[in-house]
């Protein structure tokens, strides 16, 4: 399963995405700016950070992949928010387990 010392720090996402992979199971944290909803519930929302989780079969990487193949998840910018995408990202592997695994195995046969 993926664990939080798995995932770097929120300085890190702050600057640039992390990417990784657990058998078969590629995944992508990165920082997206977005309107957020206002905090009363009245006007427009101002401009923030949150969390984006992406998920992708192996082998190819998050630029190679298209679009449709992906799954994502949003959360709160903040240690929560990657407690949450790691919790979401275990859940996906422990719905589908032999969906990641032939991913895997998949991406080790080309290799040989």
């Amino acid at each position: 399963m993926i664990e939080r010392k798995d995932i770097l720090t929120i300085p890190y996402l702050k600057k640039t995405a992390f990417t990784g992979s657990y058998e078969g199971l590629r995944f992508r944290f990165s920082a997206v700016e977005k309107e957020l909803p206002p905090e009363n519930g009245e006007g427009s929302g101002k401009e923030g950070q949150v969390l984006e989780v992406a998920a992708w079969e192996a082998p190819y990487g998050y630029d190679a992949t298209p679009e449709e193949e992906k799954q994502r998840m949003e959360a709160e910018f903040s240690e929560e928010g990657i407690q949450k995408g790691i919790g979401w990202l275990n859940g996906l592997w422990e719905q589908e387990p032999e969906r990641w695994l032939s991913a895997k195995a998949n991406w080790q046969k080309a290799r040989v």
